[in-house]
């Protein structure tokens, strides 16, 4: 069976959803390596992501998102936790490698709490405009039927402590890896 999917655990959502927060609660829970791939792009492009978004554009972003998932398949990774940058989705590519990689949970958060969350950071290229709020529904319009799309697994986090929701993942992610 040469398309099942590694056992990884991949987290998409929009920014501030708890990707990252989250991915280190499993990654404690289930002893997997933590994999983010902004980190990644970083590492990739030699700079900050609002230096690539200045310098090169999103276009470019993205080209180095879907290199790091390209990488990701071809290192073979398995029993991974994979955090992924909020707009990983975008990119039909993306959306395929992500499904590849393994479990894809989508992590639902609310508008309000997506501009309580990130009111005070300034690393978030896409909201440095005058009307933040406007641009995180915006593009929630746009992502969400493709986040759901995407994912095998959608939690709502907004009321949740990150222990209930990797419980919720793990509990998922075993059903899911058992019926393949």
């Amino acid at each position: 069976m040469t398309d099942m999917p590694p056992k990884n655990i991949v987290l998409i959502g929009f920014m501030a959803s708890g990707k990252s927060s989250i991915g280190r609660e499993l990654s404690q829970i289930l002893s997997y390596p933590l994999i983010d791939t902004d980190n990644l792009v970083v590492q990739r492009a030699g700079k900050s992501i609002p230096q690539i978004f200045a310098d090169e554009g999103e276009d470019c972003f993205r080209d180095h998102e879907s290199a790091v998932l390209h990488a990701l398949i071809d290192q073979k990774a398995v029993r991974h936790i994979i955090a992924t940058g909020g707009g990983i989705i975008e990119r039909p590519e993306n959306r395929d490698l992500l499904r590849q990689l393994g479990y894809v949970v989508w992590l639902i958060v609310s508008p309000s709490e997506i501009l309580r969350r990130t009111s005070r950071n300034k690393e978030r290229p896409l909201l440095n405009n005058d009307n933040p709020e406007d641009t995180i529904n915006t593009l929630l319009d746009h992502r969400t039927p493709i986040y759901k799309a995407s994912a095998h697994e959608e939690i709502e986090t907004d009321n949740l402590t990150f222990p209930e929701i990797a419980t919720g993942i793990i509990e998922s992610g075993r059903y899911f890896f058992s019926h393949l």
